[in-house]
């Protein structure tokens, strides 16, 4: 009886133990190189399972591209008549969406699809001939826009068809532009008050009940763009992205809006993706465009995780982004290695417990070592 008294008593003890600081995540980088003789090659999309990363590589045009540790980077089909092409998303199966249009501005854009090897255009909703395709899902369907301007809609791109986001929030906002979509259906993007068309508003719809939401603003802020989310339910953008005071966010129902701190030397950004942990990456700026990881609540600059010595320039110019983080941790987007502007993959080569964790870890030790002591004393009574 006296032994389970003293257990309960170390186990209300644990949450008095302070939390220790997570030490840095450690990783190492990967050039993906470019599509023949490219000039440069950017990366914005990366399966759930870190596997594939899709993006562009540029000479006289755009090739979209799918790369793999094992194949390296391989080019995505162009429709015909069409030089200018960009895959912005992939799924654990491979299947790849994004943008064909006919110049380099993205004149005439059609949403596409690379599945198996062939590209198709995705069947867009009647009286619509253009689109965007940004996200899509483990059963294929595909987020993006069709139309342009103020008649630019959020859609939904199916194996079986397409349809517009019609559903408005509470306050009557309805969605423009769908950044994102998870394996549950929900969607995320960008949408409009009609009470106030300047004002940017953060949206989640719910495909499976039809429900749309807003996911509010940061505390000083009245306005928010989302721009990807989780399988478990996580939401990323920022706040205030028009303005000098944006921030970079991470929302979730259970925990309401959290703003992210940024790195050194910056004054504004915002999030780009989240994974299921609850890992963000995204860009900030200042002087210079600055990508940064938020892991267990500490904002890392990407340049900071990597080895000392190495020839990437993540902090001083205006390329460098950070657009997408797999659930192993890997992180896509694009720098300057050796003065040439390419796509990378940060891989995690060693992370450490989450602060409470450690916390914890070390308490419960502490807890152990008081206990046998206790009882060596108690048997030498």
């Amino acid at each position: 009886m006296k032994t389970f008294s003293l257990t309960i008593l170390g186990l209300s003890a644990l949450a008095l133990v302070p939390a220790a600081q997570a030490a840095a995540p450690s990783y190492a980088i990967v050039d993906l190189g470019v599509i023949g003789s490219g000039e440069f090659s950017q990366a914005f999309g990366a399966s759930r399972n870190g596997s594939i990363v899709v993006g562009r590589s540029s000479d006289s045009h755009d090739q979209a591209f799918s790369w793999t540790s094992q194949g390296g980077m391989v080019a995505l089909p162009n429709l015909a008549g069409r030089n200018f092409a960009s895959a912005n998303a992939v799924n654990n199966a491979g299947i790849a969406v994004g943008v064909s249009s006919t110049t380099w501005f993205g004149s005439d854009p059609l949403p596409v699809i690379w599945k198996q090897g062939a590209v198709a255009t995705l069947a867009m909703p009647q009286g619509y001939s253009s689109g965007w395709a940004y996200s899509v899902n483990a059963s294929g369907v595909a987020v993006g826009a069709v139309g342009s301007g103020n008649f630019e809609r959020a859609a939904l791109f199916g194996p079986n068809g397409s349809s517009l986001i019609t559903a408005t929030a509470a306050n009557g906002a309805w969605m423009s532009t769908a950044f994102g979509i998870n394996d549950a259906g929900l969607v995320v993007g960008i949408g409009v008050d009609p009470d106030n068309l300047a004002l940017n508003v953060g949206l989640v719809y719910n495909s499976v009940t039809g429900v749309m939401s807003t996911v509010g603003a940061l505390p000083g802020n009245t306005s928010a763009i989302n721009f990807g989310l989780s399988n478990s339910g996580y939401v990323v953008g920022g706040s205030g992205l028009y303005q000098a005071s944006g921030s970079p966010f991470r929302w979730s129902a259970s925990e309401g809006m959290v703003e992210i701190g940024l790195p050194p030397d910056t004054s504004s950004g915002s999030a780009s993706a989240v994974n299921t942990q609850g890992w963000v990456v995204g860009n900030a700026g200042g002087l210079y465009s600055v990508p940064f990881l938020y892991a267990d609540g500490v904002t890392y600059s990407l340049q900071s995780l990597l080895p000392v010595g190495n020839d990437w320039d993540f902090s001083t110019n205006t390329s460098a982004s950070a657009m997408s983080i797999a659930d192993d941790g890997s992180i896509v987007g694009t720098a300057v290695h050796a003065g040439l502007t390419h796509a990378y993959q940060m891989t995690l080569i060693s992370s450490v417990p989450e602060p409470e964790s450690w916390a914890l870890m070390s308490g419960g030790l502490g807890l152990l070592g008081a206990l046998a002591r206790r009882r060596r004393r108690a048997r030498g009574a």
